[in-house]
């Protein structure tokens, strides 16, 4: 496959991209055609690495209304909801669910994410799905699984033993919630085991940590302080802190130092945390997102996840990161001109770091042959119009194509 007369990565230049046997042979201007050879003219738009959402949750996504909407808004009313939704579940159902909204993610450019998957059911009926649509879908997209304790580990019966069952049967990534916890020493404990659980299995760690508004729920201290004394650094991933919106400058100063010690990975997810975030408060109101700016300031790896696609967290949703980047800077208030073209980064290279991939991702010879092109020249544009992504490229091979529509004015 020859794609001709594309911009890589938002750069000035218009190059030639080859792709040979599933991997990147050449990247250079005036490539000559090869006998039979796919060509995509690029007419001069936007070559990016694909999409990643890092922070998802398949398991749940299209039950938005079952067995009721969340009417408050509220994190808690979402777990409710789901609590109830949950014992409904078979293999059948959550693979159908989360077979359509893969579909949705990889039209709009995705090829890699991370979901988290609800592991406080006794039967792990969730996760057993998504191992197998995992299998099924691997041609098309590359899915970690985190083992999630939608409920607790120590709140919940049985939490310890299912979370090491998950991961015996091939979850890839230890999850944990310890701010949902029924005591902050539940929380402490909880982070505490799930890192040892990690360092066992040699798994990767994704937590759901400090979710909420309260200045005093303080787990990622302890979260940063474990990945630091066990040397698992960049293997670790803090999600959502939106507590951290909240923190008092003089505690976050110091926190930073050990952030940045312990080489943590941080996933905050805008358009979720927005909409939940903030609903104890009258006004002044929350934003709800962790500080995005600063972490991202002090070389500190921050990407973006969708986090819920129509479920009791969100009713809204479609799989397209385009979403999540413009709430992201918008609430972030990252919308300088260099900040909005660099903006990408969110969900391409900074979420391949966060889910350990670099060394197979990225628009370079030698590595395989996944990118996207997009209906713009840079993505300062690409944000502006919000625009298709003409083509999805794996491996050298075409996942999704589409054609722009066309408006007419009178």
């Amino acid at each position: 496959m020859l794609i001709k007369n594309v911009h890589v990565n938002n750069q000035a230049d218009l190059v030639d991209v080859q792709i040979t046997d599933g991997q990147f042979t050449a990247i250079k201007a005036g490539i000559k055609v090869r006998p039979n050879e796919q060509v995509i003219d690029g007419q001069e738009k936007l070559l990016l690495p694909p999409f990643i959402d890092s922070h998802v949750h398949l398991d749940a996504t299209l039950t938005a209304g079952q067995p009721e909407y969340n009417e408050t808004g509220t994190l808690f009313d979402g777990i409710r909801i789901w609590s109830e939704r949950k014992k409904s579940l078979t293999k059948e159902d959550v693979k159908r669910r989360a077979k359509q909204t893969i579909m949705k993610m990889v039209g709009h450019g995705i090829q890699h994410v991370r979901s988290h998957v609800d592991v406080t059911d006794p039967h792990l009926i969730a996760a057993q799905a998504l191992l197998e649509l995992k299998h099924d879908l691997k041609d098309q997209v590359d899915l970690q699984l985190v083992a999630f304790p939608q409920e607790g580990i120590l709140s919940f019966p049985n939490g310890k033993q299912l979370m090491e069952q998950a991961v015996k049967e091939g979850l890839d990534v230890v999850g944990g919630i310890p701010h949902f916890e029924f005591s902050t020493e539940y929380g402490w404990q909880s982070v505490h085991f799930l890192m040892a659980l990690a360092d066992k299995y040699d798994k990767l760690v994704d937590v759901h940590c400090d979710e909420i508004d309260d200045p005093m729920s303080r787990h990622l201290e302890v979260l940063a302080t474990e990945a630091y004394e066990r040397q698992m650094g960049d293997r670790v991933t803090a999600s959502h802190t939106t507590a951290m919106g909240s923190y008092n400058d003089a505690y976050t100063y110091k926190l930073f130092r050990l952030l940045k010690m312990s080489g943590l990975n941080f996933v905050a997810n805008p358009l979720v945390n927005v909409h939940l975030g903030g609903r104890f408060d009258t006004y002044p109101k929350r934003r709800g997102v962790t500080r995005v700016k600063e972490l991202d300031a002090a070389g500190i790896n921050v990407s973006f996840g969708e986090d819920d696609v129509q479920d009791p967290w969100n009713p809204l949703g479609d799989g397209n990161m385009l979403d999540v980047v413009s709430m992201g800077v918008y609430v972030t208030h990252m919308m300088g001109y260099s900040q909005l073209q660099n903006s990408y980064k969110f969900v391409t290279t900074n979420a391949a770091k966060t889910l350990h991939i670099e060394d197979q991702y990225g628009i370079e010879v030698g590595k395989p042959g996944d990118c996207i092109l997009l209906n713009e020249q840079n993505f300062y544009q690409t944000l502006n119009r919000h625009v298709e992504v003409l083509y999805n490229i794996r491996h050298g091979r075409v996942l999704a194509e589409t054609i722009p529509a066309h408006t007419t004015l009178h």
